[in-house]
C-alpha cells in the first residue's frame, strides 16, 4: 500500500535539516569550515554540503571563495532583520539614532544581547569612514568595547559571567579594581566614553536602554573619530545620547529617574 504522505514527510524532514543548518551558520558565524559545521550539527559532512548547496542556490547561505568557508547569505540576513523589526527596542530605537546621526554627523548604533554577548542589529552610519565596528551582525567584546561595558554593568550576571571571565583571561583585560570602578561610575551616570580601546583612533560613548520591567533592552552608541570626536561624559555628544536613551527607554515603559 502506497504511503501518500511520505512525500510530504520528506519535504518537512528537509525543511527541518535546512533549519538546523542554518541555524549551526548562525552559532558558528561569521564563517566556518564544511567538516566544522558537518560536526556542529552531527551530520555527514556530504549531507551537509548537499544542503548548503540548495541554501547558496535560495540566497541563505555564501561560501568565501578565498577560504572556502561557509557562512549566512543575503536572504538569510533579510529575515533576520525582519524578525528584529519586530522588536519594540529596534522601532522605538531607529528614529532617535537617525536623528542623532543628522545633528552630530557620528555613527550611531543599537546593540542587543545575543548568544556570542553584545551585537549590533542596527546602524546609523555617518557621511564618514566607515569603522569595522559598526557592521550588522558585529559581536563586540563585553570589557574591550563601550557597549559592552554596558551590558556588563546593567545585565544580570548570571547572563554575562560566562564571557566576563574568559575576556579578564586576556592580557587587555582590566583589573578587577578598574572594573569595579567603571561599573560603579557607569550605574551613576548612565554613560559609558572609551578612547581607543577597542580600535586605536576610534572613540565612543554608550548608552543603555531600558524595558518597563527595568531591565536593560539593549544599548545605543555614538562612535567616531579623533581629534573630532572626544567622547567626553561632560560633552554635548554625550547628553544628547543620554537624552535620546531616556526617551527611548520612556517609551518602553521603564521609569526613568528625574
Amino acid at each position: 500500500m502506497t504511503d501518500s504522505n511520505a512525500p510530504r514527510r520528506q519535504k518537512v524532514q528537509a525543511a527541518e535539516v535546512g533549519t538546523d543548518i542554518l541555524t549551526a551558520l548562525a552559532e558558528l558565524a561569521p564563517a566556518t569550515s564544511l567538516s566544522r559545521l558537518a560536526e556542529h550539527v552531527g551530520m555527514p559532512a556530504s549531507k551537509v554540503h548537499r544542503y548548503l548547496q540548495a541554501l547558496i542556490a535560495s540566497g541563505f547561505a555564501e561560501q568565501d571563495p578565498q577560504t572556502n568557508h561557509y557562512g549566512l547569505g543575503r536572504a538569510a540576513l533579510f529575515v533576520g532583520l525582519a524578525a528584529l523589526g519586530r522588536l519594540d527596542v529596534v522601532k522605538l530605537a531607529t528614529p532617535h539614532l537617525t536623528h542623532l546621526r543628522d545633528e552630530l554627523n557620528e555613527t550611531c548604533f543599537l546593540a542587543v544581547w545575543g548568544n556570542r554577548g553584545p551585537t549590533v542589529v542596527h546602524v546609523e552610519q555617518a557621511i564618514r569612514a566607515v569603522t569595522l565596528v559598526t557592521q550588522v551582525g558585529s559581536v563586540l567584546p563585553l570589557l574591550g568595547s563601550s557597549t559592552g561595558l554596558v551590558f556588563n554593568a546593567f545585565m544580570p550576571n548570571a547572563e554575562t559571567a560566562a564571557l566576563r571571565e574568559d575576556e579578564l583571561k586576556l592580557p587587555t583585560a582590566p583589573s578587577a579594581a578598574a572594573l569595579a570602578t567603571t561599573m560603579s561610575e557607569l550605574q551613576r551616570t548612565h554613560i559609558q566614553p572609551v578612547h581607543g580601546l577597542l580600535m586605536a583612533g576610534v572613540n565612543a560613548l554608550s548608552a543603555p536602554l531600558f524595558s518597563g520591567n527595568q531591565r536593560l533592552a539593549g544599548v545605543i552608541t555614538l562612535v567616531g573619530t579623533a581629534p573630532g570626536f572626544t567622547a567626553e561624559v561632560e560633552s554635548e555628544a554625550a547628553q544628547r545620547l543620554l537624552t535620546a536613551a531616556q526617551a527611548i527607554s520612556t517609551r518602553m515603559g521603564a521609569q526613568m529617574a528625574p
